[in-house]
């Protein structure tokens, strides 16, 4: 007879819009495990996000030590915590050294390490979208048999819990409460091909603004002068840059009446909380690996500096419309 699954240990480190995107796996979990402990390893900047999700019981925040004394004192606290099972739902090299450094006793382990219990065979994983591929994971654990692996099949997240649990607790992330627009301009500073320009978010903010919908601009401080220049053309458009976390920023999304964003997590974020969003993707990233899911309208474009205002203000007013 197997091991009834008492604690279970969810493995995900990484950046935001894969750990949007594997909020779908981690309901499932939940869902395979009613009555089980389940503690999320992770990194602080997800820890108010998961904490008010229904699919944890505690957080732990230090999944990406800094040297190999605070990795080892990390494994020593999972192997004392005697898991009974661990879905590694990172499964990159980090990740995979944890499942290694837990021999010769390790716990049952979903995921791609070399030894592990429960693996997730074959190279197929990696031309896979990462919900279909996490889904495929769980098929291969046996707790989702029935996992829809086939493209475009698995759900997307569902952050309607938010809107149950989440009370905003600044003013300013509270817009008016004209219909508003959620621009997501910003991105990784080292990848700025994955950036439309924000002169063309501007021109877009403008049309969108005289169609008569408020704009507001999010992202870090980093952002802050993109959201002064679309301030600057537009007149009047609101800057929350740098005064949101990711859950006020899951409850703007729930309300929204769209967003645009190029491929960043707060795009993942917003799309998964239920706002009606263009993805923008140039060739630095694949959307067919990595788009978000829901009521979402992707843009394509090899070299996001050709894609017109006019393109993305077409799908804008297609999607309002909805």
């Amino acid at each position: 007879m197997s091991r009834e699954i008492k604690k279970v240990l969810v493995i995900k480190l990484g950046a935001l819009g894969d750990f949007v995107l594997a909020l779908a796996a981690m309901k499932k979990i939940r869902e395979a495990h009613p009555k089980a402990k389940i503690t999320l390893l992770t990194t602080p900047p997800f820890e108010a996000l998961a904490k008010l999700s229904p699919y944890f019981n505690h957080i732990e925040t230090d999944g990406r030590p800094g040297d190999l004394g605070e990795t080892l004192a990390m494994i020593g606290r999972i192997r004392k915590a005697r898991y009974d099972r661990v879905y590694d739902l990172q499964t990159n090299s980090r990740t995979n050294w944890y499942f290694q450094l837990l021999r010769p006793f390790p716990p049952q382990w979903s995921g791609i390490a070399f030894g592990c219990s429960l693996p997730q065979k074959g190279k197929a994983r990696l031309r896979m979208h990462t919900l279909e591929r996490q889904a495929d994971q769980l098929r291969a654990a046996g707790v989702w048999p029935d996992a829809p692996t086939e493209p475009g099949g698995a759900p997307p997240p569902d952050l309607s819990w938010i809107l149950r649990k989440h009370k905003e607790s600044r003013a300013t992330a509270a817009p008016a409460p004209k219909p508003y627009v959620l621009l997501v301009p910003g991105g990784s500073a080292h990848r700025p091909e994955k950036r439309w320009p924000v002169e063309y978010y501007a021109q877009l903010a403008s049309h969108l603004k005289a169609r008569g919908l408020d704009i507001v601009i999010i992202g870090g401080p980093q952002e802050s002068a993109m959201a002064r220049h679309i301030q600057k053309a537009t007149g009047g458009a609101r800057d929350l840059t740098g005064r949101t976390d990711f859950a006020q920023l899951a409850m703007l999304g729930a309300k929204a009446a769209l967003a645009v964003g190029n491929d960043t997590g707060p795009t993942h974020l917003l799309a998964a909380a239920g706002a009606p969003t263009i993805a923008l993707f140039s060739d630095a990233s694949d959307p067919d690996l990595c788009a978000p899911r829901g009521h979402v309208a992707v843009i394509r474009s090899p070299d996001l500096q050709a894609l017109p205002v006019s393109t993305v203000a077409s799908a804008a007013i297609a999607l309002l419309a909805r």
